[in-house]
């Protein structure tokens, strides 16, 4: 059996890059997985992942489009997930956005767009979850995905770093209000990971003049890594898999740091 077996899980931003990995990981383990995503192919998505990690420990996979600042498709992606498999017990909000602008030039549609999909969607997400959870009485977890970004703030993405420090800010009181119903709210903040996120990073980075070549943006920040490397998606699987699990049961209100030792707190 795997360590997700019976457990059934949703993850935001599973289109792509590191949710994309721990939703694989999840449905490898036994989990019944629903990857949410924005983009109109995740459905396509959870298809191949069912076909790629199909085994006898494998879980079922669906795809649901969805908005994360708009409450009633997430509640509808919720009510879909527990119709199809009973019951909802793990929540990954991951889906968030990055549009790089130097400090001076952030604009306010810069910032609520950023805000808006980072912040106001960890809460919106945070809250139907724990709705369903409390309905269900057995408990749950929510996992958020903050950064480095949540523990120190960085010239070119202002307001990126606000809205991961609000992430940790919304773990930490989501953690408090919600522990009466065994509900467990803990996060991980990945640094540099080489995924598409990161590579659209380095292309905006050089439109605003922050660095001159391809590949720079991405060498610089990974030049303090202890490890010596940015991270793939799979360096943060072990982690959320650490967070989805039971083994994490007396944990809450956390967020770990899983980003090579660039940022020492």
């Amino acid at each position: 059996m795997g360590r997700m077996e019976g457990k059934t899980v949703i993850v935001t931003g599973a289109g792509r890059g590191i949710g994309r990995a721990i939703a694989d990981a999840m449905l490898t383990e036994g989990a019944n997985v629903c990857f949410g995503d924005l983009s109109a192919d995740v459905g396509d998505v959870a298809a191949a992942a069912t076909e790629r990690t199909g085994g006898a420990a494998s879980g079922t996979a669906i795809g649901v489009q969805v908005d994360v600042t708009q409450r009633d498709q997430v509640k509808a992606m919720i009510d879909e997930v527990v119709g199809r498999f009973g019951s909802l017990d793990v929540k990954f909000n991951n889906a968030g956005v990055n549009k790089p602008m130097n400090f001076l030039d952030v604009t306010e549609e810069n910032w609520d767009f950023i805000m808006r999909i980072n912040g106001l969607g960890v809460l919106i997400g945070s809250q139907e979850a724990a709705r369903q959870m409390i309905a269900q009485g057995h408990g749950g977890k929510i996992v958020n995905t903050c950064s480095i970004a949540s523990r120190q703030g960085f010239d070119n993405v202002a307001p990126y770093c606000a809205s991961k420090f609000a992430v940790l800010s919304l773990t930490q009181s989501a953690a408090r209000d919600l522990a009466k119903h065994k509900i467990t709210v803990n996060g991980f903040a990945p640094g540099v990971v080489n995924t598409e996120l990161w590579r659209q990073l380095d292309e905006d980075l050089m439109e605003i003049g922050a660095s001159q070549k391809p590949g720079q943006a991405m060498e610089e920040f990974s030049s303090g890594i202890l490890m010596g490397r940015p991270a793939t998606p799979d360096d943060i699987v072990g982690t959320a898999m650490f967070l989805a699990s039971g083994a994490s049961d007396y944990m809450t209100g956390q967020c770990i740091m899983i980003d090579g030792g660039m940022i020492l707190v």
